[in-house]
């Protein structure tokens, strides 16, 4: 009886023990489109969150303590990315979020974020409004004024075009920013815009404006608008007969697998090229390739960077649990990763060059091709 109790006592204080050791672990919430309209932003996202998620745990996760990564499906619909928080929140105490990965989603969570005092890093939303929350609200991803110049520099400048049209979403902050600062930086390169045609949210019938676009002879037409969209304006677009030049933004990441030959001649800024010869970008395709048996588009990219950015942040800071002290040392983040060299400005947006992509047939498929890389002050 007395040895037993012994044995006893002596297994409780090794358990103790064992416990007080072993690194609790570093819980991070997700919230992101798993399914609806733009699901693969959300399941690209998280495919690329998960490798990084492994790898770092199979290197002994960060000081001892292994990422423990718990993603919410917020199907693209705002009321729902608000319910994904706070039960991240709420319920599985988590006090860093990644997420979501359109704007509408995103801002629909930074108030809370904020309030909160939780760290919330934006992969992917790209709407200027998404870090006016406070200083826990980071994203991922250059913003839309940004690349929306890029768009009219690279059709200015890359491409030689004069006269330019546009056919936007009025509904879509997403889709008017960049409608706006493409317009200005296409002036400002010599350039004029010849025909503005906008749609609501949803349309499906784009043939009345693309007749108007057509009448007025431009030499590149800017597409702002998430991949969907586009592969039906491309087809009625080049069913008319325009067979210009074809320009958008990163929203387009997703047409290799939900368009055809329509939107070859078709050039979008985005945040890397898997096909860039970067010894990071190179490491980062090889492993989601074996890991998933397909090329990783810039959603993944994004994803990946988040997590190897917090890691750092933590490492730097000294702790996986001080969520102020990681906060600090994620905004004097200096460093090179996958999408390019990462440092924020003031208002918490990385600070990085754009690369425009070129759609092409490869191998008999349609593929996305490294074309430039493009900056503006």
């Amino acid at each position: 009886m007395k040895f037993s109790k012994v044995l006893f006592n002596g297994m409780l204080a090794l358990a103790a023990t064992a416990a007080f050791a072993a690194p609790k672990a570093v819980k991070i919430g997700g919230v992101a489109p798993l399914s609806g309209p733009v699901a693969v932003y959300g399941v690209e996202c998280k495919n690329g969150i998960d490798l990084a998620v492994e790898e770092i745990n199979a290197a002994g996760g960060i000081n001892g303590a292994k990422i423990v990564f718990i993603c919410e499906d917020d199907e693209g619909d705002a009321a729902k990315s608000v319910n994904a928080y706070k039960k991240l929140v709420s319920k599985d105490k988590a006090r860093i979020v990644i997420g979501s990965l359109t704007s509408g989603c995103t801002l629909a969570i930074t108030q809370l974020a904020q309030a909160q005092k939780v760290l919330q890093i934006a992969p992917a939303a790209t709407a200027p409004a998404i870090t006016d929350a406070g200083n826990f609200i980071f994203r991922t991803c250059f913003i839309d004024p940004f690349q929306g110049r890029v768009g009219g520099k690279f059709a200015a400048d890359n491409l030689g075009c004069k006269k330019a049209a546009i056919l936007y979403d009025i509904g879509n902050d997403y889709s008017v920013g960049l409608m706006e600062n493409f317009e200005k930086e296409f002036k400002a390169q010599g350039g004029s815009v010849v025909a503005k045609e906008s749609y609501g949210t949803g349309d499906k019938d784009f043939n009345a404006q693309l007749t108007k676009i057509k009448a007025a002879k431009p030499d590149v037409v800017y597409l702002p608008d998430y991949y969907g969209t586009v592969a039906l304006i491309a087809k009625q677009l080049r069913a008319q007969g325009i067979n210009t030049p074809i320009v958008g933004a990163d929203g387009w990441d997703g047409l290799t697998e939900n368009a055809g030959d329509e939107v070859l001649n078709g050039y979008y800024s985005n945040h890397y090229a898997e096909d860039s010869t970067s010894p990071a970008v190179q490491k980062f395709v090889k492993a989601f390739q074996k890991k998933y048996n397909k090329a990783p588009n810039s959603f993944a990219a994004l994803g990946y960077d988040s997590v190897y950015m917090l890691k750092d942040a933590m490492l730097k800071a000294g702790t996986t649990k001080d969520v102020a002290k990681i906060r600090a040392a994620y905004e004097a983040t200096n460093g090179d990763y996958v999408t390019g060299h990462i440092t924020f400005d003031a208002k918490r947006n990385p600070v990085k060059s754009a690369v425009m992509i070129k759609l092409v047939k490869k191998d008999g498929k349609l593929s996305a091709a490294y074309e430039a890389t493009v900056d503006v002050k």
